[in-house]
């Protein structure tokens, strides 16, 4: 009975849930913009702050924050509501984002990246499992095509906003335009979006936080500094990957006795669950290992400057949006979910191949351009419809720590995929120096004599080319994974 009153008091009016959507929109927008718009600034961010070495870090130390703070706020939400979570992680993101538009230096920007990853971890895992909360599984993929509206706007915008903010003001100006929309999605949060009751006893899981906190943090510098700052046979290095297995596997067993798990345990014996969350872990890293780094090949290698790489970045974002929205309709139309994300993986890994191949040997830019459509149509057939089955594939009771679980193994893959990226190019620019120092800055490449330049150049065109041959392995994997996903109904209105 109580259970009953829960769920009704969870439903909204109509004007409550018109707000409540608006707020998610906004949230979306947050966390949209930030992934974009930072892109096509950071040649610019390295040239005035250095530590063009450092450049994945900007994005690595945003991504394991919000890595391991996603599971935290889907448990968080589950025992206290969605409501005081969703308003913590937006206040969080905010406050990161100014400190980020404050920075003076490469290492404080990446600490305050860091502080903004923290609230970012529950932007998008809070609004997926606020609109599960409010809408059955058969009916959400018509508001995952109003999401991927949103998306639409802003990927197609945020590199072109990045850039002309980047160009013609400042780069610290692509912060501080997170500041109105947080501002917007708090309001709307606030107002229209029910509390619900806490669930009984409330305990937070603080040895699984340690433990996810520790294994994630130790995962991402091993794959950082390995190759790189150390060799991977250091003691360094070594000793870095036995904490993190060490705490991965305590992790699993203080899973098993916590009372309130962040990791549930049971959900590792779902199969939807496993291997849904094994393949959107797998696209992301192919994601990130590659498409990362886009902006620099479009400026270093093909003349471009920040506005026309934002431009040039735009037809990949409008053709994962294309595909979500129509991949989210005809799911929620057909009732089935599996054959789009076996096709989107198919042509994101031929996508990946062809682009190390064209960076190999003719950076053609129609070629480029029509590559980085079909990568996108490919990537947006995976994201959303894997993470509908998932959610359909659990209890209602479970859909909080479901989602955030899926979110962090996305966000795990994401920022293993940047670490692996970048660990490749690295790799490719070790002994290539600028005047008898390590690379610093675009500017000071394209001051080279053209001998010199010519040897800098053929360096990136190597290592640009090996991280992309990498996210043609990783999505060549989460193809064959996802072949054997089970495929269940999807639950409709009573389910």
């Amino acid at each position: 009975m109580s259970d009953a009153k829960t769920s009704s008091a969870l439903v909204p009016t109509q004007a409550e849930f018109r707000w409540v959507l608006i707020g998610l929109m906004l949230a979306l927008t947050l966390a949209a913009l930030d992934q974009n718009i930072v892109a096509t600034a950071l040649p610019r961010i390295t040239g005035d702050l250095g530590g063009l070495s450092h450049l994945s870090w900007v994005v690595t130390s945003f991504i394991v924050t919000s890595t391991i703070s996603a599971p935290l706020y889907g448990k968080l939400s589950d025992l206290y509501g969605r409501k005081p979570a969703f308003v913590g992680s937006i206040a969080i993101f905010l406050v990161g984002s100014v400190l980020c538009g404050l920075a003076e230096s490469m290492v404080g920007l990446i600490a305050f990246r860091a502080v903004q990853g923290l609230g970012a971890g529950g932007l998008i895992v809070l609004a997926q499992t606020v609109i599960g909360d409010l809408v059955s599984p058969r009916e959400r993929g018509r508001y995952q095509g109003m999401f991927a509206a949103v998306f639409a706007a802003c990927s197609v915008a945020g590199p072109l906003l990045g850039g002309f903010i980047t160009q013609f003001a400042s780069w610290r100006w692509i912060f501080y335009v997170n500041l109105p929309v947080g501002g917007a999605a708090l309001a709307c949060i606030l107002l229209a979006l029910r509390p619900r009751p806490p669930s009984i006893a409330p305990r937070l899981d603080w040895v699984g936080a340690a433990l996810l906190t520790a294994g994630t943090g130790t995962l991402l510098l091993v794959l950082s500094w390995g190759g790189n700052a150390y060799a991977w046979a250091s003691p360094q290095i070594l000793g870095l990957t036995v904490v993190a297995i060490a705490a991965f596997v305590g992790l699993a067993f203080a899973e098993r006795a916590a009372r309130q798990p962040i990791l549930p345990p049971d959900l590792f014996g779902n199969g939807v669950f496993v291997l849904g969350a094994l393949t959107i872990a797998l696209a992301t890293m192919a994601l990130f290992a590659a498409v990362v780094f886009l902006p620099l090949m479009f400026q270093l290698l093909m003349g471009a400057n920040p506005a026309m790489a934002g431009l040039m970045i735009a037809p990949m974002m409008g053709g994962v949006i294309i595909a979500s929205y129509t991949g989210g309709r005809l799911v929620s139309r057909t009732g089935r979910y599996k054959l789009f994300p076996v096709l989107g993986l198919a042509a994101a890994t031929l996508s990946y191949a062809t682009l190390a191949w064209a960076v190999r040997n003719d950076l053609n830019p129609p070629l480029i351009e029509a590559v980085l459509v079909v990568m996108g149509l490919g990537i947006g057939l995976v994201m959303p419809n894997l993470t509908t089955a998932i959610q359909n594939a659990v209890a209602r009771s479970e859909l909080g720590a479901a989602t955030a679980s899926a979110a962090f193994f996305r966000s795990l893959g994401g920022a293993v995929g940047a670490a692996l990226g970048g660990a490749v190019l690295a790799a490719h620019l070790q002994g290539v120096e600028v005047g008898g120092s390590s690379l610093s800055g675009l500017s000071a490449i394209a001051s080279l004599p053209d001998v010199q330049r010519s040897l800098v150049l053929g360096a990136y065109r190597a290592g640009l080319s090996a991280a992309f041959i990498t996210g043609t392995i990783i999505a060549g994997l989460g193809f064959l994974t996802v072949l054997f996903l089970p495929e269940r109904p999807l639950r409709g209105a009573g389910g």
